[in-house]
């Protein structure tokens, strides 16, 4: 993980900017290597495992308090041991690089609970 983009903060996103192209999605996708980059690069995604089902609860509301800190706001699907975290900007129907700081901060607190 860069701790570049673990350091920023989102930064709000009014639309009319275009999505990332496909080649920067890939080299920010390289400084967060454990999320897939899905739908021909308009999104990433990245499963996290846990033990339980309570573990993986725990995690779903870092990731709540962490989106309402941040000001954006990911799909979130979760399991017993299991928790899928997709990020896309809606407004732009694409990627942008508040996506990569999220999945860094993302991978930081699981990181911290492991």
């Amino acid at each position: 993980m860069t701790t570049g983009l673990v350091e920023r903060s989102c930064t709000p996103c009014r639309g009319g900017i275009p999505p990332l192209a496909p080649d920067a999605a890939e080299t920010l996708r390289q400084e967060t290597p454990e999320w897939a980059l899905l739908d021909h690069g308009q999104r990433i995604e990245r499963r996290f495992r846990f033990n339980t089902f309570a573990e993986a609860f725990a995690f779903v509301r870092e990731v709540a308090a962490l989106a309402e800190a941040e000001g954006h706001h990911p799909d979130v699907c979760f399991g017993w041991g299991y928790v899928t975290v997709s990020l896309q900007t809606k407004k732009i129907k694409g990627l942008h690089e508040n996506d990569f700081i999220m999945a860094a901060k993302l991978d930081r607190l699981a990181a911290a609970g492991a």
